[in-house]
């Protein structure tokens, strides 16, 4: 099937799919697979699509919550991208989050469906040092596992670009809405989608601020800490998930209308199936 005839997709995967960091939970959240539909419909007007992602979900859970809905769907296009939330937990294995993942891109791929994924930058500011041969092992199982199914791979590790903090949200995990951008575009020009190319890796212009230093920066880092890093490790100890009780944003295939003007996806009520945008 060639890239502009697509009508069914289907997004599976965690936070960055389901859009964090581009909008928010009360005027609704769009992200680059929101980004990636309306970009299919834009050659493909009858598209329909479906995003199932749940925010942090481990690549497990992900196979074991989304793909029989996903395979229901049948979907002729479909996305996966999980494994941050495992490489942030004390216990990863890449090999078994790779098993995980290379389950998805057997099942939607034998079904007929043409599947996308990426992988991860290996320099995160919220991830620190230690986590990069973490995520560098999982690139390259994903990128071996892609392989052997003909999933489209998004090469955003290695870029530059994907370190400029403009394109990161504030808490350094999530994209921002430039970065959702960016994803949106490497994943278009991974399907090889008419109109798209690789200039998503290239650099932004310069930044006219410049970096905080001395006080400041210690300041913000403080500030980053007790906003972002110390709930996120209140919730591990825990045992808790920040996509306890949640399920899917858009879990039934649904037309895809632009953007509002205000750049945040219109969303519906709960429980309504009306057409929305992305």
């Amino acid at each position: 099937m060639d890239g502009g005839s697509y009508l069914r997709f289907v997004a599976l995967g965690d936070s960055q799919t389901e859009g964090l960091g581009d909008g928010d939970d009360v005027v609704g959240l769009r992200g680059w697979a929101d980004r990636l539909a309306e970009h299919l419909a834009a050659h493909s007007p009858g598209l329909r699509y479906a995003n199932l992602a749940v925010r942090g979900k481990r690549a497990a859970q992900v196979r074991d919550d989304q793909l029989a809905p996903a395979l229901s769907l049948r979907p002729d296009v479909a996305t996966v991208v999980a494994g941050v939330n495992d490489v942030l937990r004390p216990r990863f294995d890449a090999d078994e989050v790779a098993a995980h993942l290379e389950a998805m891109f057997a099942a939607l791929t034998a079904q007929g469906a043409r599947v996308a994924t990426l992988t991860f930058p290996t320099r995160l500011a919220a991830l620190g040092r230690p986590l990069g041969s973490r995520l560098v092992a999982l690139n390259q199982r994903i990128r071996e596992a892609a392989g052997r199914h003909g999933v489209a791979v998004a090469e955003c590790a290695g870029h530059a670009v994907i370190t400029d903090p403009r394109l990161w949200s504030a808490d350094r995990l999530h994209a921002s809405p430039l970065g959702h951008e960016r994803i949106a575009a490497a994943v278009a020009h991974a399907l090889a989608l008419p109109g798209s190319d690789d200039s998503w890796s290239g650099p932004l212009e310069p930044a006219a601020e410049a970096a905080l230093s001395g006080p400041r920066a210690v300041v913000e880092e403080l500030r980053w800490a007790a906003t972002f890093l110390g709930p996120w490790l209140a919730r591990r100890l825990r045992g808790r998930s920040s996509g306890d009780g949640r399920t899917a944003k858009r879990p039934h295939l649904l037309p895809v209308f632009p953007p509002l003007s205000g750049g945040a996806a219109e969303r519906p009520a709960v429980g309504d199936a009306s057409p929305i945008a992305p």
